[in-house]
This record gives C-alpha cells, sequence and structure tokens, in this order.
C-alpha cells in the first residue's frame, strides 16, 4: 500500500481483521494478545468466542476496533474492504495489510509475523515453519508448466457461477496438491452480462482498479472447459449434497466419473498456518478423485 509500518516493540494488543491470520496468530503462541476480531474470525473454536468483534471482514467498525486500543491491526487487501483500512490508517494506529496469492506467500507472511511479535524462535512458530518449509520442497516436484496434471473446477460461488483467476492463492493451492486449475486463463469481464458472453465487454483501459481474478461462468463453460475433477467447497457459498449430484450430472469428465466432492473452503482459501495443515489433507483428496 506504499506505507512504512514501524513498531517500536512487539505488540501486544491485536485486532486481527482477517480470519486465516487470527487462526495462525493463535497458532504462533500469540492468542492471548488478539483483543479484537471480525465475525467471521471462528478458528480456532473454544478460544476466540470471548473476543470483541468488530464487524465483519467487509464493514469493519473503525470505532470498533480504536476503542479496544490496539497497538497493531492486522488486514488483507483482498478480504477487508477498503475505505475501512484507510481510515483505520489516517487515524493513526499501525496497521500491516497482506495481499497473499501464493502459498509460499502464505508462509512468508506468517514468518513475518511471528518475526514482528518477537516469536520467530517461539517453540510453535518454529514449528510450524519446519512444517511448512519441508512441505513447499516437496512441491518443488511439481511440474510448474502443469501439462498432464488433472484439472480441477471449484466454483466459490453460485448465483451467478464463479471461479477464480490462476493469479489467486486458491489457484496456486490446486497446483501445489498436483492439480491444474481448469479456469486458470479466464478472466473477469465487466460488466455482468460480458462475463456471461451477453455483451461485450468494457476495454482493458476502461477498467480501473477493478479485480479481473473472480469470473462469473455459466454452465456452457465448466461443460466447455472438461475438468477432471470438481470441489465445491462450504464457503464462501456453502454448497451442498444436492450441488454434488448436480455437478456429477454434467458431461464432464468429472461427472462422467463421479469426480465431484464437497470440500472445506478454509483448507481451499486460508493462508498461513491452515493451509501448513491443509495441504496433505487437501493432496490426499485430490488424489482420491484424480484415480
Amino acid at each position: 500500500m506504499g506505507r512504512e509500518v514501524i513498531l517500536q516493540r512487539p505488540p501486544q494488543r491485536i485486532v486481527s481483521l482477517v480470519p486465516s491470520d487470527t487462526y495462525t496468530l493463535f497458532a504462533l503462541g500469540a492468542g492471548e494478545r488478539v483483543i479484537g476480531r471480525t465475525r467471521f474470525c471462528v478458528l480456532p473454536a473454544g478460544q476466540v468466542e470471548g473476543l470483541p468483534v468488530v464487524g465483519g471482514t467487509k464493514d469493519v467498525d473503525p470505532d470498533a476496533v480504536l476503542d479496544l486500543a490496539p497497538d497493531l491491526i492486522i488486514a488483507n487487501q483482498e478480504e477487508n474492504a477498503r475505505a475501512p483500512l484507510e481510515e483505520l490508517a489516517r487515524r493513526g494506529v499501525p496497521l500491516f495489510v497482506s495481499f497473499v496469492r501464493r502459498v509460499a506467500e502464505g508462509v512468508a507472511h506468517m514468518a513475518r509475523l511471528a518475526r514482528m511479535l518477537g516469536l520467530a524462535r517461539a517453540p510453535e512458530a518454529e514449528d510450524l515453519a519446519r512444517r511448512a518449509y519441508q512441505l513447499l520442497r516437496a512441491d518443488k516436484a511439481i511440474d510448474a508448466s502443469v501439462a498432464g496434471l488433472p484439472r480441477a473446477f471449484v466454483p466459490i460461488w453460485k448465483e451467478p457461477l464463479m471461479t477464480f483467476h490462476q493469479d489467486t492463492f486458491a489457484s496456486d493451492m490446486l497446483l501445489q496438491c498436483g492439480c491444474a486449475n481448469a479456469f486458470a486463463d479466464r478472466e473477469r469481464r465487466y460488466p455482468l452480462a460480458a462475463d456471461l458472453g451477453r455483451r461485450s465487454p468494457l476495454p482493458t483501459d476502461r477498467l480501473g482498479d477493478r479485480d479481473t481474478r473472480y469470473p462469473r461462468i455459466t454452465v456452457e463453460e465448466v461443460i466447455a472447459r472438461a475438468p477432471d475433477l470438481v470441489l465445491l467447497p462450504d464457503e464462501p457459498h456453502e454448497f451442498g449434497p444436492g450441488d454434488v449430484e448436480w455437478m456429477r450430472g454434467l458431461d464432464t469428465p468429472a461427472g462422467r466419473r463421479g469426480a465431484v466432492a464437497l470440500a472445506d473452503g478454509k483448507d481451499l482459501f486460508w493462508y498461513g498456518a491452515r493451509s501448513v495443515e491443509a495441504l496433505p489433507r487437501l493432496r490426499a483428496q485430490i488424489a482420491g478423485l484424480a484415480e
């Protein structure tokens, strides 16, 4: 964001506006420093429920945050709305904003948090870092060209049907699990009618800072992309058993083989400590569907 975040000492009062970062803070052994969260910061279960809620990820209340007198606010450029973050930055509280688009970036972000908190040598942080880098070393065996890898379709919304481009954390998570994103090259077009093929899209020079990484797509596009497997996450849209049957009924390799399954959205979309735990689970699930 073009700002410097200067900390005179390791922060002791942290408000986390990002569910995956809240989870990571507890995993690093800094849970007692977290004094505020969003209503979507629900993990680790049994440890966050008593923390004050300062809104959702998109509707953070700056006054509620500042009433808690934090010495650090942790946010994310993608998950949090811009206006509340700009207001918090304007009021002078240290605000650390991440924008994680790769699994390795999430691990680096986790390590950076540990250093900021003075916990780089803490047992919890060292164990997480060791496990993470072991997983990343194993990832080196994956062919970055994705040639020959099974191709997955992962929707994130249903009406309209929506998925993600290759320049996202979830797409890289698939790749690190030995699977290519069937919609890796599909960018979002504006307006919605253009995304759905009903009119011409806005030219590139008129897009401004609009995010093109989450295209709205049609069922016909899914069929044309011929995914080998389909994962249906439980967030941000909660897909269910009926959606599994729907996808199995489509004329795709995944549908014909029955290679469609529900998936844990946190395993797919949460970076940091959660991804360290999720990679082995997701790799096993994808390998089973790809057989």
